[in-house]
């Protein structure tokens, strides 16, 4: 016996998309206002926030649709900022997925943010992956767990070819969230990353629009 496969537009579906940070997340937003069977979570940066706020939810909730989103490093030289890819077992999700523009690919989740140009290397020659973030495999994990069609669906935010202008894995507090003290005194330091940063805050804005476009297009908002 087949099982049902319901449409996200279905009022009973209810989908349930994850980011990690509120930046990736607000461009999104404005598009589920009223949209009762669309739910948003924010579960803070890296596997084990991941694993703790999907986990809360689902415990108390229904969702036939989990999507984790957000920024990734590019490690596919091919790859362009702001290119949107995905990976999923649901075929239907996927071929919604393509139809829509994003691109099937594999992604690495990693423990900490890729930097450099040639850690971003290593990866895509140790993983095979196109592209790296941090959250996406213990989401993944507890869909399986529960049976829950589950897609990744990130957006280029820093190119292979680019290094950060910071590391950032120093710049975080123990629970993986940006210590705002310690970015202060790293541009104190470095004034100079100053036009580089301000460049990446633009990349990030113009990336989570481009993520929110294709999540719309899917969820047919």
């Amino acid at each position: 016996m087949k099982s049902e496969v319901r449409s996200p537009k279905s009022e009973a579906c209810r989908a349930l998309v994850c980011f990690a940070l509120e930046e990736e997340a607000r461009p999104f937003h404005s598009l589920v206002v009223g949209r009762k069977e669309v739910q948003i979570i924010v579960t803070g940066i890296g596997r084990t926030n991941a694993q703790r706020s999907l986990g809360e939810v689902l415990a108390r909730d229904t969702h036939h649709y989990v999507f984790t989103c957000g920024f990734a490093g590019g490690l596919n030289p091919a790859l362009a900022l702001g290119d949107v890819l995905f990976e999923t077992g649901d075929v239907v999700l996927a071929g919604k997925l393509t139809a829509n523009g994003a691109k099937p690919a594999k992604f690495h989740c990693s423990l900490r943010v890729a930097v450099t140009r040639p850690e971003k290397a290593e990866l895509r020659r140790s993983t095979g992956a196109d592209a790296v973030e941090m959250e996406s495999e213990a989401i993944q994990a507890l869909c399986r767990e529960r049976g829950i069609s589950c897609a990744t669906v990130r957006v280029i935010s820093d190119t292979a070819h680019e290094d950060l202008p910071l590391d950032f894995n120093r710049l975080a507090k123990p629970d993986l969230s940006l210590d705002y003290g310690k970015l202060a005194w790293a541009i104190a330091k470095s004034p100079g990353k100053i036009p580089a940063l301000l460049r990446l805050h633009k990349q990030t804005r113009s990336a989570a629009g481009q993520l929110a476009a294709v999540l719309g297009k899917i969820l047919e908002l």
